[in-house]
This record gives structure tokens, sequence and C-alpha cells, in this order.
């Protein structure tokens, strides 16, 4: 649907545009939505994974231990930068989750961002991945807002691309956070793959944002848009994110590890792309 067309005759363009648009709507929202769709073309980051080893360090920061309060949500992991935990093989980023006694947790991980080196506002965001499975464990796809060391969070933003609760390997859920609706009080809705898993393929997860709007997209099917007037706050999504993925164990959102959850579980990603619409 992002794939750019050319065609000569102005009344066939009109015509094909108009229809294109017609489908989307009807295939991505409910009847009594009305969505934004905008195209973002212009690449300004991607990486590939193509080199095995560590990550680009020009692109990412590892971050370790377990944060404040289990990162905030009463997870279990300690996030390492141990190869066991994070490397990139075979044109694959892996993180990987591992029970094993650590730095006085019981299970490590791995999380990264690209704050202070990969930050913009408004464009599109996709990541394609293949997600794990099993009780307890939360994958994510997500951004914050660049100024969260000025003003914390939510007051900073935050936009959560993908969120899967690997005990429901066939729903994902896209959100927004900000002030007065964050937390248990933040705007969000779940996509249901039909006929199948996420844990078992790959799939592309995004958005495209603009000033007034995010829209939330699985392999380019648009299945939720949020806009100012869908929360109970100010709008904070008006200035530079930045880029998180990582893959915690436990916490509020996916509730206690499983009994049958086999360890070690990996999050494999191929590829992060950003967009900007073209100048």
């Amino acid at each position: 649907m992002r794939t750019p067309f050319f065609l000569k005759p102005y009344r066939s363009a009109v015509n094909i545009i108009l229809s294109m648009g017609l489908v989307l709507l009807c295939i991505s929202c409910e009847t009594d939505e009305t969505q934004t769709v905008t195209t973002f073309t212009n690449l300004t980051f991607e990486d590939n994974f193509d080199t095995d080893g560590p990550v680009d360090a020009a692109s990412w920061n590892i971050e370790m231990g377990t944060g404040n309060n289990g990162w905030g949500n009463n997870e279990l992991q300690y996030y390492t930068d141990r190869p066991e935990n994070i490397k990139v093989e075979g044109g694959m980023l892996h993180i990987t989750a591992l029970q094993e006694s650590f730095m006085g947790s019981a299970f490590t991980s791995a999380r990264i961002s690209s704050k202070g080196k990969v930050e913009q506002q408004y464009g599109r965001f996709e990541a394609r991945i293949q997600l794990p499975w099993g009780r307890g464990l939360w994958p994510a796809f997500w951004l914050l807002g660049s100024n969260i060391d000025e003003v914390s969070w939510p007051q900073c933003g935050e936009i959560d691309i993908m969120e899967y609760r690997g005990q429901a390997p066939s729903t994902l859920i896209g959100t927004v956070h900000g002030p007065g609706y964050s937390a248990g009080q933040a705007v969000s809705k779940e996509y249901n793959l039909e006929k199948d898993r996420f844990d078992t393929g790959f799939h592309i997860f995004g958005i495209e944002w603009g000033p007034d709007y995010i829209n939330f997209y699985v392999d380019d099917v648009l299945y939720s848009q949020i806009t100012p007037e869908d929360v109970d706050g100010e709008w904070v999504f008006d200035q530079p994110f930045y880029i998180i993925l990582n893959l915690a164990v436990g916490g509020n959102f996916v509730g206690p590890v499983g009994a049958n959850t086999i360890f070690p579980q990996t999050m494999l990603v191929d590829y992060v792309r950003v967009y900007s619409r073209p100048n």
C-alpha cells in the first residue's frame, strides 16, 4: 500500500487513488470510524542487522540492570549486554530471555534504545519481528519522548507500536500513554491475527504518525487510529521520539511466568526502519 505508482492520464490517477483509499478504509476500520492515511517514503534510518556481533553502537544503546522497581512494572529480568542475551547473527537481532540466577534476578534478557542517536518527530516507524511464546513473556517495540529526562514519564509520551503477552500468541496491542492517560488508563486497541500466531513467523509492526494522529499497522493492515480527541489529557506527540526494543519477563502487564514456559526464548528482529514524508 506504500508502493509509489505513476500513471499518465490524470483521470485514471484520481480514480485509482480514490479506489485505494476506499479499499483501505473498508478493510481497516469500523463503519463509524474515519481514518487519516499518509505515505512516508523518505528512508531516514534503517538497521538490517547484517553484521554478526554486537549491535551497532552508533545507533543503539544497551540498557542494563533492573531499572526502578522492575523498570516500573515489577518485571523479573536483569538486562545485560552479554551475547547470551543480545547479539546480531545470521542477519537478525537476537534478544534472548534466559532463566538463570544473575545479579539477584531469576531471569536475564536485553533491552536496547536509540536515545540520543536515532530520534524523529513524525513519520513511519516499522520493524519486522518474530515473537517468542510462553506465559509471562513480554516483548515490545515502542517509542519514548526524547524529553523524558526533563519532564519524566508520562509527560514525555509513549507509543507502544507492538506489545504482546506470550500467553496470547495471536493477539497484540497498540497503545499510547501520556499525562492523564497512562498505565491502566492508557488508550489502546488489540489486533487479532486470524488463524495464525505471531511466534511462528515474521510480521511487520508499524505506525504512521502525523501532527494529529497515530495510525497502527500489522503487515500494512491499518487497525487503529488515535487522535487528540481520543485521549483524556494533553496530546504530547509533537516532538522527537526514540526507539526501544526489549524482551521482558513477568510484570504487571503479563503476570507471572508460567510453569510450562520454556527457556530460552528469543525475539528475532529482521530490520528496523524509519521514514519521513518526502520534502
